[in-house]
């Protein structure tokens, strides 16, 4: 692809040297030999003016705006000093329209219609300027192919600009919708393959459930009469439950939009981990007593609903509350889990209010789902805290 877009950028300088050069000829050429009155100055001046004017053309492409620029105010300076071809003055606008060209389907509608705007005031004002101060009418090319009128001129011109401009901003209307529709396209062929990999995780969920299904049966019925086969049963269904769950985290991750972190295909994290994260936040300066009761037994759904609302507290108590101390208690007894998480910060979050309300409306999601109850808001005597209780035993039996 490189190379590609090398060899395009090389043919496209080549292709506008080229163009260039026969720029500058016609130029100069029109200016020694026009229809209308000669310039009467040497012939090295008509050249210098058609260089400077044709020359700047070979890296429209690179810098369209001040290739246009340059020219445009060339073009203007060489009309005024009557270094141009009368008769044939859209000969020296020629480059101006090429690089007016080029900057309209580079650049966006204010900048566009700016230098529209400067391309064609520059004609306008130079060559009914040019006729005046020369004196020129009809009668100086008797013999001359084009009619030597100002206003003949300037139309011309006029027309060979906006024709120029027009032509550019539809070069660009069109390369925009060619890019919004490969941009579709690649949107439909994402959505098209995650459709697939959603269809594949059924597949596979309905296939290894059927098989976990049938070997628990088989190890139900002869787990006392033939314990070979019981564990060789117990052992096809640890594989094929740890093999299904490392294929559904996979694709799961793909399914993620682009935006999304990555999940990792480990084991999730639980109350085990809380150590490691009470660790963390030390090290960043936050006084963290972790207290853990009982949270060793927790099933591993519940197990993972608890570390996350610690987590997402003690991230809104780093973010927002400004505090020195946090207590953290996880207690688990009677068929269910009290957490507590109180710190000694700011009442009142003032700063970062919605990602803060964001994560407590999160937490109150997993709380509601096994029937639990979550208190969040200021303490009496300070600070803030966060307060829920989950049944998970009573949850799992309603399942």
């Amino acid at each position: 692809m490189r190379s590609r877009l090398f060899g395009f950028e090389v043919r496209g300088t080549v292709v506008d040297t080229a163009v260039a050069g026969v720029l500058v000829y016609l130029t100069a050429y029109a200016t020694i030999d026009p229809p209308g009155p000669a310039f009467a100055g040497p012939a090295w001046v008509a050249w210098l003016a058609g260089a400077a004017v044709g020359l700047p053309v070979a890296v429209r492409r690179r810098w369209p705006l001040p290739v246009l620029g340059w020219v445009a105010v060339a073009a203007a300076a060489a009309t005024a000093l009557g270094v141009v071809g009368i008769g044939v003055i859209w000969v020296t606008y020629a480059p101006v329209a090429l690089a007016l060209y080029t900057a309209a389907t580079a650049a966006g509608r204010v900048a566009a219609a700016v230098a529209l705007a400067g391309g064609l005031a520059a004609p306008a004002v130079t060559i009914p300027w040019l006729y005046d101060r020369f004196g020129i009418t009809p009668a100086d090319g008797p013999g001359s192919e084009v009619p030597l009128w100002w206003q003949v001129e300037v139309g011309m011109v006029t027309v060979a600009i906006a024709a120029a401009w027009a032509t550019g901003r539809v070069v660009r209307w069109r390369r925009t919708v060619q890019a919004d529709s490969a941009r579709q396209l690649a949107r439909d062929a994402v959505a098209a393959e995650r459709l697939r990999i959603a269809r594949e995780l059924h597949d596979i969920v309905g296939h290894s459930m059927s098989l976990i299904a049938v070997k628990a049966s088989v190890t139900n019925h002869i787990a006392t009469e033939q314990p070979a086969e019981t564990r060789a049963a117990l052992s096809a269904i640890e594989r094929t439950s740890r093999a299904a769950l490392t294929e559904i985290r996979r694709l799961l991750d793909v399914l993620r939009s682009d935006t999304d972190t990555a999940a990792e295909l480990g084991p999730s994290p639980g109350t085990a981990d809380l150590s490691d994260l009470a660790d963390r936040l030390r090290s960043a300066g936050l006084e963290v007593d972790l207290r853990l009761d009982g949270a060793g037994e927790l099933p591993q759904a519940v197990d993972l609903t608890v570390f996350r609302i610690v987590q997402e507290s003690l991230t809104n108590v780093m973010k927002h509350a400004n505090a020195g101390h946090c207590q953290v208690t996880v207690r688990a007894r009677d068929g269910g889990v009290h957490i507590e998480v109180l710190d000694d910060g700011r009442a009142h979050r003032s700063s970062g209010r919605r990602s803060a309300a964001q994560g407590l409306i999160g937490m109150r999601e997993r709380v509601t789902m096994y029937g639990g109850t979550l208190t969040t808001g200021p303490r009496p005597e300070g600070g803030f805290q966060v307060v829920a209780d989950i049944p998970y035993v009573a949850a799992e039996e309603t399942a």
